[in-house]
């Protein structure tokens, strides 16, 4: 049996075979690697070249233009970002601006670079809600229908067609059908209230009925064949508080009573955990004055542990106050609570915008912004998800979502909350990737 050498390196209690010592100098394999891996680190840190590619650029299209475009790693290059992030400087486009960006997606579109074009529109639509319109017949003749957001501001003729399409277009069926769910005009509910009736015979590929695919627009076809919306346009973020936030800030939130992720009095009756208060804020505020709620103050509490695998359901008396529900039903698997990390997670203070952003500024979760909200269309992580009210069998009204990773870099997921105002009864779900 061939003897096995001790290592070299000082504290390393491994032994080697003579043939591994020849190799590496009468070291280890690990401890070799270890050394190689500190000279690349030595030879890169002095070596790296710091670029800023911004240096010379004022116009705001020519900065974005350098956000878009794909970089080549590089360890021997250090880039300078912008002050401004991606989503900062869309919002601070004016509409000439936004008109030349979507002239330069058009542009991307013409070399196939159809990534980039994408991630461009997407942008114009969801953070400021600017019309792409003249961009959708090429994106109908490369069949890009992934994105269904991008045309909601279709024209008329282009709903036409979409609609003579789906008839035949097997591939793109499902998409296109998003497609008509977002435009959601009076011919589409038209349509879809015809196939609510009569359902065409290619309804029996899909998994849900045709005038389902309306919620991803944030509407439903109600019995009646009439539409009703489930998401309030006005939208304000939910961000954590600078500490040189503007004092009138402060006073809009104190005004408005708003106050997020809040440890409740009450206990979970399946985990016995405190519930998490997701927030707690005035009825007055501009987002939740649509309701029309009979208490002062608008509470959505839920257990942020099993809220992850089951709807979780609260009742409201007149002053705000919330009660478990009765319709709450434990799901089948719950994780093991004393394997739960109990320890209390820091987290910073949240507060309201002062200003509504657009309503479609989470809409698309591929996106980099943040997606903590009141008002607007949720971020859906999965499919389009509204819960029915246990009372009333209605489906639910959005209010609004906390993206967990917006306030704890080692958390993930978005809870979304909704109300019955006419049951006065909230409930909660949860989706992660």
């Amino acid at each position: 049996m061939t003897e096995r050498l001790p290592c070299k390196t000082e504290g390393c209690s491994a032994t080697i075979l003579p043939n591994t010592a020849a190799k590496t100098d009468g070291i280890c394999m690990p401890c070799f690697q270890e050394q190689e891996r500190k000279k690349q680190q030595a030879y890169i840190e002095k070596h790296r070249k710091t670029v800023n590619l911004y240096a010379e650029l004022i116009d705001p299209v020519d900065i974005l233009k350098v956000m878009h475009a794909p970089r080549k790693l590089d360890p021997l290059i250090q880039y300078v970002p912008y002050p401004l992030n991606k989503e900062q400087m869309y919002i601070s486009l004016s509409d000439q601006e936004a008109d030349r960006m979507l002239k330069y997606a058009m542009e991307l579109l013409t070399v196939n670079n159809e990534s980039e074009a994408e991630n461009i529109l997407l942008s114009l639509v969801c953070y400021r809600d600017h019309n792409v319109s003249d961009v959708l017949p090429e994106l109908i003749e490369r069949g890009l229908f992934h994105n269904p957001i991008l045309f909601k501001d279709a024209a008329q003729n282009i709903r036409d067609q979409l609609l003579e399409q789906v008839n035949w277009d097997e591939d793109n069926r499902n998409h296109i059908l998003l497609v008509l769910g977002w435009i959601g005009d009076k011919v589409v509910i038209d349509q879809f209230r015809e196939w609510q009736t009569e359902p065409p015979k290619w309804a029996e590929q899909l998994y849900v009925a045709p005038e389902t695919y309306a919620l991803d627009g944030g509407w439903e076809l109600t019995p009646n064949g009439e539409r009703r919306n489930l998401v309030n346009h006005l939208c304000y973020a939910i961000r954590p508080t600078d500490e040189q936030q503007d004092e009138s800030n402060d006073n809009l939130n104190e005004e408005h009573h708003a106050r997020f992720l809040e440890i409740s009095h009450s206990t979970c009756p399946w985990c016995k955990r405190k519930l998490t208060k997701l927030m707690d804020v005035a009825t007055t505020h501009p987002a939740l004055q649509y309701l029309d709620l009979p208490m002062e103050k608008l509470q959505v509490i839920t257990c942020d542990l099993c809220g992850g695998f089951s709807t979780i359901y609260m009742e409201l008396d007149d002053k705000g106050g919330l009660v478990w529900s009765r319709y709450n039903q434990e799901p089948d698997y719950l994780p093991d609570v004393e394997a739960i990390d109990s320890s209390t997670v820091s987290t910073p203070v949240l507060s309201l915008s002062l200003e509504p952003q657009s309503p479609y500024y989470a809409s698309n979760w591929a996106l980099s912004q943040l997606d903590s909200q009141i008002g607007g269309h949720p971020s859906w992580v999965q499919d389009s998800e509204y819960p029915v009210c246990p009372c009333c069998q209605r489906r639910m009204q959005f209010i609004g979502q906390m993206d967990y990773a917006d306030f704890d870099e080692y958390s993930e997921g978005i809870f979304y909350m909704f109300i019955c105002p006419e049951d006065t009864i909230t409930a909660t779900l949860y989706q992660q990737s």
